[in-house]
C-alpha cells in the first residue's frame, strides 16, 4: 500500500514579546491602530498539515509521498523531509513564491498575535493525483490546504477508485457545503475534532449522525478528553462507538500539531490492518510524543522504542509488536 499525504506545508515563524499587547493598545485609537512590538527571541519551525502527518508516518516505519506545493525556500524542509524518510517528490516548488508561513507573535499573557501567509498553497489546486499510479489498494490523506485543491482531490480519488481518508481540520471554515459533501462522498475516513464536526453540520445542514452515517469510518477527536472510532455508525450508531483515552503524558510542551501526529497514527493503523481500537490508540500514543515538545517535527523514536510506549500505555500488542520486529 502506497500512502499519500496531500495538504500544506509551511514554516512557523514563533516569536516571544517580553511585556503585555494591552499595554502598547489604546481602546480609543483602534480606528487608526500602528504598533510595533519588539520581540526578544524568534525561530523558524517546519511545519504545516502535511508535513507533519509524513513525518509521523516516516517515523513509524511507512515511507510516504507528500504532494503539496513550496515555495523557492523549501530546500533545506526538502532534505529534512527526505532524511527522515519522507518520499518529498512530489512537492513542486512554485517559482517567485514562498512557502506558505505563519507568524505568531505571543505576549506573557499567552495572547497571540498571528499572521498568515498562503504563499505557493494558493498554487496546490493545480496538481493532480491522475499520474502517480494510484489504485484501490493505496490510501490518500487529504487534509487542509487550497479549498479548491480540496475538492479537486477527493474527486480525483472517486476517479481512480482509491480509497482516501477526509480531513477538512482548519479550513472548514473557508470550506463551502458543496466541498465539504464532495469530501463525504466516498471517503473511507471522516475525522475532525468535536468542534470542526459541528461546523461541518452547520455549514451542510445535516446531522452530526448524518456525517458520521456517510462514511465506514468516522473519528471525533476531543483533546485530553480522548477520541471517539465510530464504524459502520449507519448501522450501530452509538452502540458501536470505541472509547479511545488519551496516551499517559509526563509533561505537556505544545499541543499545537498534536492533531497532525494523532492522524498519522491512526493512517498506520489502517494501513496496517490493525484492529480499530488499536489503530486509535496507536494515534493516542503519537499524539503524545508530539504534545511533549515545542514544535510539530521535533520528536523523534524508533518503531521499537513506540511500541514499547504503546505497551506501557494500553497493554500488549501482538498485532504492533509484529509490525515493529518486522520494520527493525
Amino acid at each position: 500500500m502506497r500512502i499519500v499525504v496531500t495538504g500544506s506545508l509551511a514554516y512557523d515563524y514563533i516569536m516571544n514579546f517580553p511585556g503585555y499587547f494591552k499595554d502598547h493598545i489604546l481602546p480609543e485609537k483602534v480606528h487608526m491602530l500602528t504598533v510595533s512590538f519588539l520581540v526578544d527571541s524568534m525561530k523558524r519551525m517546519r511545519g504545516g498539515v502535511a508535513g507533519n502527518i509524513a513525518y509521523s508516518l516516516a517515523l513509524l516505519g511507512e515511507r510516504p509521498l507528500v504532494v503539496a506545493t513550496a515555495g523557492t525556500d523549501f530546500g533545506e524542509y526538502r532534505d529534512w523531509l527526505e532524511r527522515s524518510g519522507v518520499d518529498a517528490s512530489g512537492v513542486v516548488q512554485i517559482p517567485d513564491e514562498f512557502t506558505a508561513s505563519c507568524f505568531i507573535n505571543t505576549d506573557l499573557a499567552n495572547n497571540q498575535i498571528v499572521a498568515f501567509y498562503t504563499g505557493a498553497m494558493a498554487h496546490a489546486k493545480n496538481l493532480s493525483l491522475k499520474k502517480l499510479g494510484l489504485g484501490p489498494d493505496d490510501l490518500v490523506v487529504i487534509s487542509p490546504t487550497d479549498p479548491i485543491a480540496i475538492e479537486r482531490y477527493a474527486a480525483e480519488c472517486r476517479e481512480l477508485k482509491v480509497p482516501y481518508v477526509f480531513d477538512p481540520g482548519k479550513q472548514t471554515p473557508r470550506l463551502e457545503k458543496g466541498q465539504i459533501l464532495s469530501g463525504l462522498q466516498g471517503a473511507a475516513v471522516l475525522i475532525g475534532n468535536d468542534y470542526e464536526f459541528a461546523m461541518m453540520a452547520e455549514k451542510t445542514g445535516k446531522s452530526e449522525a448524518d456525517l458520521k452515517a456517510a462514511v465506514p469510518i468516522a473519528v471525533v477527536t476531543r483533546g485530553a478528553q480522548g477520541s471517539t472510532l465510530y464504524a459502520d455508525y449507519a448501522k450501530r450508531g452509538e452502540a458501536g462507538a470505541l472509547q479511545v483515552p488519551i496516551a499517559p503524558l509526563p509533561s505537556v510542551v505544545d499541543p499545537t500539531g498534536a492533531g497532525d501526529a494523532y492522524l498519522a497514527g491512526l493512517v498506520f493503523g489502517l494501513a496496517r490492518r490493525l484492529p480499530h481500537l488499536v489503530a486509535g490508540r496507536v494515534a493516542a500514543v503519537a499524539a503524545a510524543y508530539a504534545i511533549e515538545h515545542r514544535g510539530c517535527q521535533e520528536h523523534r523514536y524508533t518503531p521499537a522504542e513506540f511500541a514499547r510506549r504503546y505497551s506501557q500505555a494500553f497493554g500488549p500488542c501482538p498485532e504492533l509488536d509484529a509490525i515493529t520486529r518486522a520494520a527493525a
